[in-house]
């Protein structure tokens, strides 16, 4: 068990907060994390991903896996969707499995860009993305011929017309009306770790001359006119962005989850400043999960502080006590945990009680049945 000092200290991440309209139980959260194991063919959610969110109700705050928006939007093999009716019917059992547990539930909009194969994309053509320039040191996931899951390149992507951008922007509604009727309490936007929405705002992956290219604001536009279309949908309390900041290249085969900045602290304060005059519920931080990545620097968090007024949610790596101090800080309002809430499906208990944690059996993370997934222990004294 905890001594005294710790459990005073720790407290902090039991404390309700309220997000948007919503008052959460407490400031841990559940990050998007993709497992893979929607049913095939039609990337469909079942019964047993309806099992896996359940069980992680103790979450003040649940995201979702990366939901893909559209058919080319997928870059990875048994991703779920977001765009047919029996996607849509298979979240309903999710969201009321949590919804029966209390839990509270986000539905993260993803949209993968150039970062897939044409094996995966609708009649075999290349991937969608702002400009015409390949992905490097990440890999998709597909089929073999032989049916087996492998790991590819991705595909040379082709450059989206100012109209098919636009449409996008129309599919990204679609997929709020969708997340709407499967019943989710909000939506989050992937504007991380490389995929389509990162696509835009990075100037490393962003050569356009069109109104959505060139100067920063113009690289903003996209994501922008996305988020009004979410917020005209669903509200501004029930909206929220995540970005990964990178302020580091120490470990170059990652870099490109962030496509790190000239300027990174003006860039993301910039957008995080767009977003502050939409009034979203929160901006969520995708920190460097590596061992030898830097920590965020201070200043950058205190500069959201100075433009953003919804809350601020971290993850990355983070320990109880770390978060704890984060919170404690006031420039963080919710530290999320992966890794220990893959393992851990009672992870908040555990914090509190300070009883040891399972192991993350890292060869299920991705693909596969219930092992791994949803039979990992409750902890009993």
């Amino acid at each position: 068990m905890l001594n005294s000092p710790e459990k005073t200290t720790l407290d902090l991440l039991f404390q309700p907060v309220k997000l948007g309209s919503q008052v959460l139980k407490n400031r841990i959260f559940l990050p998007a994390l993709t497992r893979s194991r929607s049913t095939q063919p039609g990337d469909i959610p079942n019964e047993m991903m309806a099992t896996y969110y359940a069980q992680r109700t103790q979450a003040g705050l649940m995201v979702t896996e990366g939901i893909v928006i559209e058919p080319r939007g997928r870059g990875f093999v048994a991703t779920p969707g977001l765009y047919t009716p029996e996607q849509v019917e298979g979240w309903k059992k999710v969201v009321k499995a949590v919804h029966q547990h209390k839990g509270v539930i986000f539905a993260q909009l993803w949209h993968v860009g150039r970062v897939s194969h044409t094996s995966l994309q609708p009649g075999g053509l290349p991937p969608i993305t702002p400009s015409a320039l390949q992905a490097n040191n990440v890999k998709t996931s597909v089929l073999s011929p032989e049916g087996n899951i492998v790991l590819a390149t991705p595909s040379m992507p082709r450059a989206l017309s100012t109209q098919e951008v636009e449409e996008l922007v129309g599919l990204y509604r679609q997929a709020a009306l969708n997340a709407k009727e499967a019943g989710f309490d909000g939506v989050e936007l992937h504007a991380a770790n490389g995929y389509l929405v990162n696509q835009f705002l990075s100037e490393h992956t962003n050569q356009r001359t069109d109104q959505y290219g060139g100067s920063v604001q113009n690289r903003l536009r996209f994501m922008i006119e996305v988020v009004e279309q979410l917020v005209d949908v669903l509200g501004k309390d029930k909206v929220g962005v995540r970005f990964s900041p990178l302020f580091t290249t120490t470990n170059q085969p990652r870099a490109y989850l962030g496509f790190v900045e000239k300027n990174p602290h003006e860039f993301y304060v910039t957008a995080i400043a767009a977003l502050q005059k939409l009034g979203i519920a929160y901006v969520s931080l995708a920190e460097a999960d590596w061992d030898d990545a830097e920590e965020l620097p201070v200043s950058f968090r205190e500069g959201i502080r100075k433009v953003f007024t919804g809350k601020v949610l971290c993850a990355g790596r983070y320990t109880a006590e770390k978060a704890a101090k984060a919170v404690g800080s006031g420039l963080v309002d919710m530290v999320g945990f992966g890794r220990l809430f893959i393992a851990n499906p009672d992870l908040v208990s555990r914090i509190e009680h300070g009883y040891p944690y399972n192991k993350i059996d890292d060869d299920t993370k991705y693909f596969g049945h219930e092992k791994g997934y949803i039979d990992y222990p409750i902890y009993k004294e």
